[in-house]
């Protein structure tokens, strides 16, 4: 059995149609949305409605951890549209969205990201593709579980919830071979971004149920350069699978 694992796909929607060839099944790990491209700022949702030079300037307050400003930077900018700001990210989103769930190969088994907006997701899914969020799936023998989003940041992104919520998630889904989620549990080497220079969030909860049921494999994403790639927790071989967009390869698993 080969499958192909995938995150942080931030819009490749060409990348993602090849991401399945040669593999039984893709998993998508989530963050199909592109709202900001941090290595080229002409990408995205936030410049098509604003531009490059406004683009700039967010990405200078994110980096430098200014949030606040970052706010007050997008409160004025969304103020000066004639749509609302719901609406225009709910009409770019739902274009990227046809394109990207279109360019899924059948079979596929996602889970969303923190980035992404999930009550769309039902429109767009099509017979092949299988979403799962605190849920089981067997494939080849094995069993995988999916835990999606993120967890609540300063960034307030669309699908963050909170740590009891998330931690319920991961407990429901008892004893697995492969735990897939969106971020990565938490331990510093696997949530350190040496691009951003941060910490990202991590799950505990996560961590806790590695150490507990020692799945073969913890495979996640949302960190996109992170200190370590991959590394063993006990018997738990925990990869970051890939920043998807920039890279355009998928994470092969074989058994």
């Amino acid at each position: 059995m080969r499958v192909h694992v995938v995150s942080d796909v931030h819009g490749n929607t060409d990348a993602l149609a090849r991401a399945g060839d040669g593999a039984d099944a893709l998993i998508c790990l989530g963050d199909l949305v592109l709202f900001l491209d941090y290595a080229d700022h002409s990408r995205g949702i936030f410049p098509d409605l604003f531009g490059v030079a406004n683009a700039d300037r967010l990405v200078e307050l994110r980096t430098a951890r200014r949030f606040d400003e970052a706010r007050d930077l997008g409160r004025s900018l969304w103020a000066g549209l004639d749509i609302d700001r719901d609406t225009a990210i709910e009409a770019a989103v739902r274009r990227q969205y046809a394109e990207l769930f279109a360019a899924f190969p059948t079979p596929t088994y996602a889970t969303y990201g923190n980035v992404d907006i999930p009550t769309l997701w039902s429109e767009y899914a099509g017979p092949g593709t299988t979403v799962l969020d605190g849920r089981r799936v067997e494939l080849g023998g094995l069993t995988f579980g999916f835990v999606g989003g993120g967890l609540r940041t300063p960034m307030r992104t669309p699908y963050e919830i909170s740590d009891e919520e998330y931690a319920a998630k991961v407990e429901a889904l008892g004893e697995v071979d492969a735990l897939c989620s969106h971020i990565p549990p938490e331990v510093p080497d696997l949530t350190y971004d040496t691009v951003a220079r941060r910490f990202e969030r991590g799950s505990r909860a996560l961590l806790d149920a590695i150490r507990r049921t020692r799945p073969r494999y913890a495979l996640f994403g949302h960190v996109h350069q992170p200190l370590a790639r991959r590394m063993r927790i006990g018997a738990t071989e925990c990869v970051n699978v890939g920043h998807f967009a920039a890279t355009g390869r998928p994470f092969a698993l074989e058994w």
